[in-house]
């Protein structure tokens, strides 16, 4: 397979790197137009080429994968569709860019729009896409061969539910770390060392969530239910978080205000 890559930030380059773990990566051309030169590619790895700009481009790909910002998505698309030739598939990574959006730019040819997250730079996020309908079975299980590299892939029955994706598992990795940032503060108001306010709930935020994925047959529900005992502590602390639905009403509100400025930023394109 020959890969053209747009944008080699952090999830290009994890991506990049589990691309060449495999043996069946041919080539990898990679196009940072905006210098992320924290995450450049390794030039030991024969496969790769590196290019400054879209000028350098040479020779057919099987797909082409775009990911830089969505703020940037338009210059890159008009500069790049021209080079392309009309059988290249092209996925998509950037929030808020649509199918429609793709397709102004590519015209018709196989497209995809994918959103992954950041715990896939270590092969355990969750990548959610969606199609429009010229792929064949062959492509698009091409596509779950490049995405699978940065954990699980789902592919979303209509496009509509992007935004809803983007907003629970692409944002989603922020809201844990905002958790685990209250929950440091929260120890160090109740009298720990900041060192070990910092441990304890960084600990127990990992070590909860690998238990979540080792019992993967047990829901959240019952998993939490599972550490509270009636009248104890936790039973206590639940109290404060739950009462009159309080933290389901605010990562509703949270989830909700992601997903509109992800349908506002379809629309400005």
């Amino acid at each position: 397979m020959d890969i053209l890559l747009i944008g080699c930030g952090h999830m290009g380059s994890a991506m990049l790197a589990g691309w060449l773990r495999r043996d069946d990566i041919a080539r990898v051309v990679v196009v940072d137009p905006h210098g992320a030169k924290h995450d450049q590619p390794d030039q030991g790895d024969r496969r790769v080429v590196a290019c400054a700009d879209a000028s350098g481009i040479t020779g057919n790909f099987d797909i082409a994968v775009l990911a830089v910002k969505p703020q940037v998505m338009n210059a890159v698309c008009a500069d790049l569709a021209p080079r392309l030739s009309a059988d290249v598939m092209v996925v998509s990574i950037a929030a808020g860019i649509t199918l429609t959006t793709l397709a102004k730019h590519f015209g018709d040819r196989p497209l995809v729009r994918a959103m992954p997250n950041t715990p896939g730079a270590i092969g355990r996020g969750i990548t959610g896409y969606v199609t429009n309908q010229k792929l064949t079975s062959k492509q698009n299980d091409a596509v779950v061969r490049l995405l699978d590299v940065l954990g699980d892939v789902v592919q979303v029955p209509e496009e509509s539910m992007m935004d809803a994706v983007t907003a629970v598992s692409g944002s989603g990795p922020a809201y844990i770390f905002a958790l685990t940032e209250a929950l440091e503060k929260a120890a160090i108001a109740s009298g720990l060392p900041v060192d070990l306010a910092v441990k304890l709930a960084r600990q127990t935020v990992v070590g909860a969530a690998a238990l979540m994925d080792e019992k993967k047959d047990t829901s959240p529900e019952a998993l939490r239910k599972a550490v509270t005992s009636p009248g104890g502590t936790t039973e206590a602390a639940l109290h404060v978080l739950m009462e009159n639905r309080a933290l389901e009403t605010l990562f509703k509100k949270a989830v909700l205000a992601a997903k509109t400025r992800g349908q506002n930023l379809a629309q400005s394109q």
